[in-house]
């Protein structure tokens, strides 16, 4: 797997990656910390606002950043995110009003909304042999597991030899480094837009594409599963199974194990499932997991037996952490699939954007269930959301999805170029099928 860090290009922009989520990781620590500064007892307030905005700025702006990356030369846009991003994280430290943390908070995730989906589209570009775009992202998800661990160790080193607002210092010199990171590197350049190359809207791909509409179910299973897992786990351990605050940690680690054993396996994995057949039934096992959460909270079964509770919400949570990893990692394949390179960019953003809403919905019914009706109606409902979301996947995604489709234009003069593409005669042809210009709909079996 670590075979595509010998590409300079993609070495650089990895270790972009890493470094600004370390100082992203970094900042969340900071920032509760400067939170309970500015407002004490209702610093949850501030942090849950915070949360919101940050997906806020995710949903809404990310598809405008789609657009931005037709626009922007992509070295240009990265490091200028980089730069915005540099600059809040350098302004947090000296605020002094909860609406000033609104702001910079706001404006750090505006940049970051701009950067992620473009650094997405950048890596099928620098790599474009699919084995090796498959390790990026085995790669990719692995950097964002370690940096879940490791930042908290960090900061929690850091704070033991400095007052908390150099955390900031911190997150403003990784958001520095990945700048410098990117700012030496030759991105290849998109392909040129003419008259006949008008670019379709990242939404209506993400929409129109049978593969890719399955996969926003999909992301929405995982982030049912996965609220459950951020937001409940406090409680659960805590509360429902009476264990000391420091297991809240060992229970997330074991979420974020299972993460990374996936990472490592998947490009072998893939080699031999396929992606639907892999990113399916991961989806089932989380909505069996929390199936069976639900029964074991229903049923007293964790009040009465407390320690074998504890040891099987830790297989759980690996087990949860595992199947996250196969269905979001492969994600960057089907997008990859699915679209012209010119195209990517906003179709990266779209599923950026919308992924987040999914997270966005999931957040709030999770905490306020746990918190008007107890973790078993919230693992209940989260449940059924994870359930017909992977049902929904599953119904969606056609069983044969071939890269060629055999489909007909009968609106093109039978002399018209687009006619010369592929195989066939007369108005009907075959050729690796997407959503373009030419191709408004996806074809149906009958043609």
């Amino acid at each position: 797997m670590l075979s595509v860090l010998r590409d300079r290009t993609y070495r650089h922009l990895f270790l972009a990656q890493a470094v600004a989520l370390t100082g992203t990781g970094l900042a969340t620590v900071a920032l509760a910390l400067l939170a309970y500064d500015l407002a004490g007892a209702h610093a949850t307030a501030v942090l849950g606002t915070a949360l919101a905005l940050k997906m806020a700025a995710y949903v809404g702006l990310a598809p405008l950043a789609g657009a931005l990356a037709r626009r922007v030369p992509r070295r240009t846009l990265l490091v200028g995110a980089d730069l915005v991003r540099l600059a809040a994280a350098l302004c947090l430290p000296f605020v002094g009003q909860v609406w000033q943390v609104y702001a910079l908070v706001l404006l750090l995730q505006a940049a970051s909304a701009v950067f992620t989906p473009a650094f997405q589209a950048t890596i099928p570009r620098v790599l474009p042999e699919e084995r090796d775009y498959t390790r990026a992202l085995a790669l990719s998800r692995l950097a964002y597991d370690l940096e879940s661990l490791a930042s908290p160790l960090l900061a929690a080193a850091l704070l033991a030899l400095l007052p908390y607002g150099w955390l900031f210092t911190g997150t403003a010199a990784g958001f520095l480094l990945s700048a410098l990171l990117v700012l030496p590197l030759r991105l290849p350049p998109d392909a040129p837009s003419g008259p006949g190359t008008e670019r379709v809207p990242g939404v209506r791909l993400l929409l129109a594409t049978p593969r890719l509409r399955a996969l926003l179910a999909l992301d929405l299973a995982v982030a049912a599963a996965g609220a459950m897992v951020l937001v409940d786990t406090v409680v659960l351990v805590q509360e429902a199974l009476g264990r000391p605050p420091g297991d809240v940690s060992l229970a997330l680690a074991a979420y974020g194990a299972g993460s990374m054993t996936v990472a490592l396996v998947l490009p072998r994995l893939l080699g031999r499932t396929g992606d639907r057949a892999l990113m399916l039934p991961a989806a089932g096992l989380l909505a069996a997991g929390l199936v069976l959460l639900t029964a074991a909270l229903a049923s007293g079964w964790a009040d009465a037996h407390r320690t074998a509770a504890w040891l099987a919400l830790l297989a759980l949570w690996l087990c949860l952490g595992a199947a996250t990893s196969a269905v979001l990692t492969p994600g960057g394949r089907l997008l990859r699939r699915s679209a012209a390179d010119p195209d990517l960019p906003a179709l990266f953003a779209a599923r950026f954007s919308l992924s987040h809403g999914c997270w966005l919905l999931t957040y709030p019914l999770a905490g306020w269930l746990a918190s008007r009706a107890g973790p078993a109606a919230s693992a209940g409902a989260l449940a059924a959301v994870t359930l017909a979301a992977g049902l929904a996947a599953t119904r969606l995604w056609p069983r044969a999805d071939p890269a060629e489709l055999e489909h007909t234009h009968p609106e093109l003069p039978a002399d018209h170029p687009h006619m010369a593409v592929g195989a066939g005669r007369g108005h009907r042809h075959s050729h690796p099928f997407r959503i373009d210009p030419l191709h408004h709909h996806w074809p149906t079996p009958a043609g």
